[in-house]
């Protein structure tokens, strides 16, 4: 089997790059897993938050808006982004965290500065105790993250593109000038290895003998509760806190929470703790009225980081075809759409999508070079 492009991992990213590749070239995603999405993919909080991040982080969830908004016409059945809001709170003494945050707001983006007693109205469940300020970003939006991935697979599929899983990568080589990939039982041959296989991108980069970009996974644990029984939180909006990576959400009806914990790891079917769970309850149950009587669903993911913790998209230095598309931390569904792109345009014509660098990012700001 051979193939212009060969993409490794079937995760939202790989299937973002599959699906904006195929107008290209033959594509086939290579996914590990019985089925694509397993990891990352299937266990992320599934927000749109354009303020959120590094300031390249949040210039490519913005250029990610506009496709969410407006898909192209047969992408998906439905809307891929539901109104949800986001509320960040500041506790006794630490009203001055959300001054960083209301400084990002722009156009269109906007993120006004509530009373404690608004914070309360729009998330009753807070205890009055623990809110003295807030804020609130009315654009965030949950993402329909199933349809987005589907749509990805589809697309690609509908373009010529294969997707092949249960077949883990066991060795990367280049013996006459092609790409020859060991998968299990199967052999497939490339022009160009895309390296989206998540966690596990580390592993593949060593196996290709590619220049080492200290790729370091994270665990990160979630558990989902009952909400008070006199609380409807479908409409309430997720909550941050000021200074915390904690942060909770509305899960059809139910309460999903975590610390977000960052706690480096090998690569693996992360599990949650059971330390960092209880941690976890005592937290919830001490900033909110909730009463975790039982865990409806705990679970931990892995998020992927560099050192400056934005995406590392590009070409390998010393490996000719190697194209890394990695490290997209927390916030790989969000920049799905504009990082798909990307690796399209980068791979195609060299250069990012003009929207891309009109928007403030350079080709440098996301190539591995930067890490050497």
């Amino acid at each position: 089997m051979k193939y212009d492009y060969l993409i490794i991992g079937a995760g939202i990213s790989g299937a973002a790059a599959a699906y904006e590749l195929a107008q290209f070239g033959s594509v086939v995603l290579i996914e590990a897993e019985t089925a694509p999405g397993y990891h990352s993919t299937g266990r992320s909080a599934a927000l749109y938050t354009p303020n959120f991040g590094g300031a390249i982080v949040r210039r490519l969830n913005q250029a990610s808006g506009a496709f969410f908004k407006e898909p192209p016409a047969g992408f998906c059945e439905h809307p891929l982004l539901t109104p949800r809001g986001l509320l960040t709170v500041a506790a006794p003494g630490n009203e001055d965290g959300l001054t960083p945050l209301l400084n990002l707001a722009g156009t269109g983006d906007e993120i006004e500065k509530v009373t404690a007693a608004r914070a309360l109205e729009l998330a009753p469940l807070l205890r009055p105790e623990r809110v003295t300020a807030a804020a609130y970003e009315r654009g965030v939006m949950d993402i329909d993250v199933a349809a987005l991935h589907q749509g990805y697979l589809r697309g690609a599929k509908r373009r010529g593109g294969e997707v092949i899983c249960s077949k883990r990568v066991e060795s990367l080589g280049r013996p006459n000038g092609q790409w020859r990939v060991v998968a299990g039982d199967i052999v497939v041959n490339g022009r160009v290895i895309v390296n989206a296989a998540g966690a596990w991108a580390g592993q593949i980069g060593e196996m290709a003998g590619a220049t080492s970009i200290a790729l370091v996974p994270k665990r990160r644990t979630a558990i989902i509760v009952d909400p008070p029984s006199a609380v409807n939180v479908d409409a309430m909006p997720a909550i941050d806190y000021a200074g915390s990576d904690a942060y909770l959400k509305p899960d059809a009806g139910k309460i999903m929470a975590s610390p977000g914990d960052q706690t480096p790891t090998e690569p693996q079917d992360a599990r949650p703790e059971e330390l960092d769970v209880a941690v976890l309850v005592d937290w919830l149950e001490r900033e909110t009225r909730v009463s975790v009587r039982r865990i409806a669903h705990s679970w931990a993911g892995l998020r992927s980081f560099v050192a400056d913790e934005t995406p590392v998209v590009g070409f390998d230095d010393t490996v000719l075809d190697f194209f890394w598309l990695a490290g997209q931390g927390g916030y790989g569904i969000m920049m799905a759409p504009a990082l798909g792109r990307a690796t399209a345009d980068l791979i195609v014509s060299g250069s990012l999508p003009a929207d891309l660098r009109e928007g403030g990012i350079d080709e440098s700001d996301l190539s591995p070079a930067r890490l050497a």
